[in-house]
C-alpha cells in the first residue's frame, strides 16, 4: 500500500479529492497537522462525497512522528519544485511514503536541504506549480504504473 502525506494542508477540496484518491488507489492518507480547516468541514466531505468514511488515513501531530511510527525502513519521498530528479526517475517501493507541502509554501526548506537525495520534482513549463491533488495523482499513478509493470 503506497502512503500519501499532507503536511499542513490548507484546502479543504484539495484533501478531500485526495481522500478519494486514495480510496479509489487502496492508498493511506497521512494528514500532518497543524490542518488550515476541521476534519467535520462540510468543503473536506463535499469533495470526498460521500466516500470519505470509507478513506484510510491517519491523523499525526508532525512528520518527525509519522516518520517515527513508520520504521527505519520507510522511504519517503519529498515532492518539490525544487528538486532536480523528476518523480519518473525514482524506483518506488509498494509502501513508500509520498510527501506533499501545503498548498501556499510547499514542504519546508529545512526538511528539502536535510532529505535532498530524497526529494522528487513533476515537470511543469510555463506555470509555477500544479494544484496539490493534481501533484499527488501524477506522482502516485505513477509509483503504482512501476509497480504493476515490475510484477510483469
Amino acid at each position: 500500500m503506497f502512503h500519501v502525506v499532507l503536511v499542513e494542508p490548507q484546502i479543504p477540496p484539495n484533501t478531500g479529492n485526495i481522500g478519494r484518491l486514495c480510496l479509489a488507489t487502496k492508498s493511506r492518507l497521512h494528514l500532518v497537522e497543524p490542518l488550515g480547516f476541521s476534519l467535520d468541514d462540510r468543503q473536506l466531505k463535499r469533495a470526498g462525497l460521500d466516500y470519505w468514511k470509507d478513506v484510510d488515513w491517519r491523523q499525526w501531530p508532525s512528520l518527525a512522528a509519522l516518520q517515527a511510527a513508520s520504521g527505519p525502513d520507510a522511504r519517503f519521498h519529498y515532492f518539490t519544485t525544487k528538486a532536480q530528479t523528476t518523480h519518473w526517475e525514482v524506483r518506488y517501493g509498494p509502501d513508500d511514503y509520498l510527501v506533499f507541502g501545503c498548498e501556499t509554501r510547499g514542504l519546508p526548506e529545512s526538511l528539502l536541504n536535510a532529505n535532498a537525495r530524497d526529494c522528487r520534482r513533476i515537470p511543469t513549463d510555463n506555470v509555477r506549480s500544479l494544484n496539490l491533488s493534481v501533484s499527488v495523482g501524477i506522482a502516485l499513478f505513477e509509483a503504482i504504473r512501476q509497480n504493476r509493470e515490475s510484477r510483469g
